[in-house]
């Protein structure tokens, strides 16, 4: 009996109390862990002086409306208003000069300690001084649903108990002896090309305001509300106080019409709502008791701060332009939502009992493919997470680049690709939420179907595939087993619709599909290889079982994987393909892709080498970052994150693989597991 779905590459979950984990499982370090290193790992930090803090080094908040991102030296360095793809207001990961907001002691950056608090996205950082102690806590507030007099005017999805406050509130207290405590707020509007101006709005010197000089009116208002006594010198609010044990300090930055706290009550009572919110989302989960489990958690997390909750959208990350080669030109905006990303990232919640995000995507999903009056509009690649079909993309050439990294991008030109997975990886995640309910809505039908449609329509054509290379389009072999995907779930789908005519035709078209890959997509070794008439490897293919392609006991899929462990790596971690042998339209190298690694354990697990994906898979651990995130890409010489952050993939693709290898031990320690390769599933 294997331990996997016979259909879905998600595994069933053990409930917590259930698993059972094995000799050598490796032992997280504790939530937030050491600074600069865990571990067991390589170091962190970059290496040239740069004032630039590592990738990795960064904290990421959400209120699933907004994001941000905190150096460990306590400055808020990337944030967008109202919406993660609005214009920055705080850009310093791009450009030291474009806006920061830090609060700390005065005159020192390394902190003592960081970690998130236990479930949920609250930071907090403990301070040490010679003369005391500090601990900062950092929330952006979630509080009870607050549109109750009138309908929210950027909700389209059902209301929730909780909704985002439009607010960051930063406490301090000081715990021991006296600390001088700094705060400076300096705003750069519109990524760094308007500048702010502050002036004061409150009785004395707890509130200032500010507005963008010279903005047309889009910029939001900034409202800085504290119990500081609060000095405007030009673009930047700061205040300077001396705390001492017992003392508690709050500052709160809100952008809209809801109320800030006035007092630090007021601010600790938004703190414990906000926490609150986070841990009755968790505590919905099911999460193995096993040593990882502390990884699977924050995975979840950072999945569900990525998510826009006024319409159901999942950014792939947080960011634009962080490099996926120190220095270089691979630097794409992320903050956008890629029907693969969020479909496989549905893949991942599922897999922890979370699939309440699923209704509210592929709602989502279902406004971006109707017009004004209702008809169909082809699906595309990706969108603008308010359901946005046009992403122009344009270079900010006044902006250094993360540590010198340029062109820095926004915008997305992969909007209008032609990529043909999607029909596929959409198809599978609705089959996967649907499938429990052994029937398919009836408003959800005509989409399916339209999605069937195109894959038929399309397999034959050559495309730019998932990893949207920029050359000229290929025969992906990976493209063509989406489409079959399309059509063999299309067919599981027409039969729970009661569909038979459709079923039988899908299937049929499905069979040759799978014959064409077959033939085309096979090298002379029985190894899948990454387009039509070329022996070049790819680590798309890693897929091809987890998908139900073929049983992973085929001698074509084992002989996949392992050329791909052994031929497509660096230092052990996985590469998406050769930069030499693949024209993706651009120079320069790139480091391991995160998600093939974490596929790459998921694929070992099913070909039956359990140990050697759980060696990997510790290994993988081991890389993330002090807070346990992860960008798009690890540098395997360095442990360098590289690229977009936090990067949904890198999660999701974490969360697939902690719980094969959780599952496969539980299985083979119960005696029931068997190697893939020796046995069919049953």
């Amino acid at each position: 009996m294997s331990p996997f779905d016979e259909q879905s590459v998600v595994p069933r979950v053990a409930s917590a109390g259930e698993a059972v984990f094995g000799p050598g499982a490796a032992e997280p370090a504790e939530e937030g862990g050491a600074l600069d290193t865990v571990p067991g790992t390589a170091q962190t930090w970059l290496p040239h002086r740069t004032t630039f803090p590592p990738i990795d080094d960064y904290a990421f908040l959400s209120d699933c409306e907004t994001t941000c991102l905190i150096a460990r030296n306590g400055a808020v360095e990337w944030m967008c208003i109202p919406r993660p793809d609005s214009p920055s207001i705080f850009g310093a990961v791009l450009d030291r000069g474009a806006g920061q907001f830090r609060i700390g002691p005065y005159g020192q950056n390394v902190p003592a300690a960081r970690r998130y608090l236990p479930g949920g996205l609250i930071v907090e950082t403990t301070w040490q001084t010679e003369t005391g102690w500090l601990v900062v806590r950092d929330a952006l507030v979630m509080g009870k649903w607050h549109n109750t007099d009138e309908r929210s005017r950027t909700h389209r999805r059902a209301p929730s108990d909780w909704d985002a406050e439009h607010c960051l509130i930063r406490s301090v207290k000081c715990v021991s002896g006296t600390v001088e405590l700094e705060m400076s707020c300096e705003p750069a509007f519109d990524y760094h090309r308007k500048p702010a101006v502050w002036e004061y709005t409150g009785n004395v010197y707890e509130e200032a305001t500010a507005t963008a000089t010279a903005g047309d009116g889009t910029e939001p208002t900034l409202k800085l509300t504290t119990n500081l006594r609060i000095g405007l010198e030009g673009r930047e609010a700061r205040a300077r106080t001396r705390m001492t044990e017992g003392d508690n300090v709050f500052v709160a930055l809100s952008w809209s019409t809801l109320d800030p706290p006035r007092t630090f009550e007021e601010s600790a009572e938004k703190m414990w709502q906000t926490a609150e919110c986070w841990r009755q989302w968790i505590t919905i989960g099911r999460f193995p008791d096993h040593p990882w489990r502390g990884f699977l958690q924050r995975s979840a997390l950072t999945l569900k701060g990525l998510t826009y909750a006024p319409t159901g959208a999942l950014l792939a990350a947080s960011t634009t332009s962080l490099p996926e080669t120190p220095g270089g030109e691979r630097n794409w905006d992320y903050r956008y939502a890629w029907v693969r990303d969020s479909t496989f990232a549905l893949w991942g919640l599922y897999t922890l009992g979370l699939d309440r995000e699923a209704n509210d995507f592929f709602a989502f999903i279902s406004d971006v493919t109707s017009g004004p009056d209702g008809e169909p509009v082809p699906l595309q690649v990706m969108y603008g997470i308010g359901g946005e079909r046009t992403l122009e993309e344009e270079e900010l050439g006044h902006l250094s680049g993360y540590d010198g990294a340029v062109p820095v991008r926004i915008g997305n030109g992969a909007y209008n690709q032609v990529q043909h997975d999607i029909w596929g990886t959409m198809l599978d995640s609705v089959y996967l939420h649907v499938r429990s309910r052994e029937n398919v809505p009836e408003s959800l039908w005509p989409l399916l179907k339209r999605q069937v449609e195109e894959a038929i329509e399309h397999w034959r054509e050559p495309d730019r595939g998932i990893w949207e290379v920029r050359g000229e389009p290929q025969h992906f072999t990976s493209s063509k087993v989406m489409c079959w995907v399309a059509l063999d779930r299309g067919a599981k789908l027409a039969v729970l619709h009661g569909e038979e005519a459709y079923a039988e035709e899908w299937s049929s078209i499905a069979d040759e599909i799978k014959a064409d890959v077959l033939e085309h997509g096979v090298d002379s070794r029985g190894v899948f290889t990454q387009r039509y008439g070329d022996d070049s490897l790819d680590a798309s293919l890693l897929l091809v079982p987890l998908l139900r392609f073929l049983p992973s006991d085929d001698e074509r899929v084992r002989a996949t994987v392992l050329a791909i462990a052994d031929e497509l790596t660096e230092d052990g971690l996985v590469l998406r393909y050769r930069v030499d042998t693949t024209d993706d339209g651009l120079s320069g190298e790139e480091g391991t892709f995160t998600i093939c690694s974490f596929w790459l354990v998921s694929a070992l697990v099913e070909i039956g080498e359990l140990h050697r994906a759980k060696r990997l898979c510790e290994r993988l651990l081991g890389f993330a970052s002090p807070l346990k995130l992860y960008a798009e890409e690890i540098d395997a010489k360095t442990g360098r994150h590289l690229g977009n952050f936090p990067q949904a993939f890198t999660h999701l693709a974490l969360i697939n693989a902690v719980v094969h290898v959780i599952r496969a031990e539980e299985a083979a320690q119960a005696g029931q597991f068997q190697p893939a390769h020796g046995h069919a599933h049953s």
